[in-house]
């Protein structure tokens, strides 16, 4: 009987949750099956076809309602992003790949092992490739908790970016390229680290410092701020975008920056 009651308060949402001219039509049904469900469960025992396709019709609209308002709360979102955009910290001692005052900034918050980061990284370096000399792009660390080697990885990128910018950007490569390989553990970061030629004596030194430690979690807070709860998450010229947009998405959004003369090349 407590299924009969939850799908008579199911049905009766489905069915009477919009406006009609006879509100007392609806207030009288209403009572009726809530005080004979019965009714209703004979129903749908006489005619289980005719009641699962409604119930799908019924679900598929409700559905394609909630796809309505999503996609005009995200419209009305992305409006008032390019009137009011996210500023990210630029620190004085920022990596940055690109053209220090290029027009176009591109900051992602991003966790090595998220399969969906491997696919922005690929999104990355289209954009620095279509828009080479106009684009900056910025790395910031997103780890999630659930990802064991992310953490890890992140401290790795720093402890390297201490000594020298350009291998750790050569790691941040190699890893994303290499992804599956984070299953090896630390060995694999390890032996990453070698390759681009990070001092390993200073890397092992530098890994759990203030500084490797801060910076991550100085990145952590930012992208909370701005709402970034998964991996990846991008600012372009402060606009938020998460998710792992195809390459196009970006460049869409390049393109109505410059229409609103926000942003020119």
């Amino acid at each position: 009987m407590k299924f009969a009651k939850l799908l008579v308060v199911f049905l009766s949402a489905a069915l009477f949750a919009s406006c009609t001219s006879d509100e007392k039509l609806k207030e009288q049904m209403t009572k009726i099956l809530q005080e004979n469900p019965k009714v209703l469960t004979d129903a749908i025992e006489k005619h289980p076809a005719e009641f699962i396709t409604a119930l799908q019709n019924a679900a598929k609209n409700a559905q394609e309602e909630m796809g309505k308002k999503r996609e005009e709360d995200e419209k009305k979102k992305l409006e008032e992003s390019f009137d009011k955009p996210l500023v990210a910290e630029i620190r004085k001692d920022e990596s940055i790949r690109g053209p220090k005052d290029a027009p176009i900034t591109l900051v992602e918050y991003s966790d090595f092992e998220c399969p969906f980061c491997s696919r922005g990284y690929e999104t990355v370096q289209a954009l620095l490739q279509k828009y080479n000399g106009k684009i900056r792009f910025i790395y910031k660390h997103l780890p999630l908790s659930f990802h064991e080697q992310a953490m890890i990885s992140a401290k790795y990128y720093e402890a390297i970016r201490l000594q020298d910018e350009k291998k750790a950007f050569a790691f941040h490569d190699e890893v994303f390229k290499n992804q599956r390989k984070l299953k090896n553990g630390e060995a694999f970061l390890q032996a990453t680290a070698k390759q681009v030629g990070a001092d390993m004596a200073r890397l092992k030194k530098d890994l759990n410092s203030e500084a490797v430690t801060k910076r991550i979690e100085e990145d952590q807070k930012e992208a909370a701020n701005f709402g970034m709860q998964g991996t990846p998450g991008f600012l372009l010229n402060g606009v938020p975008v998460r998710g792992a947009y195809p390459t196009e998405y970006f460049v869409q959004l390049v393109d109505e920056l410059q229409k609103r003369g926000k942003l020119k090349l």
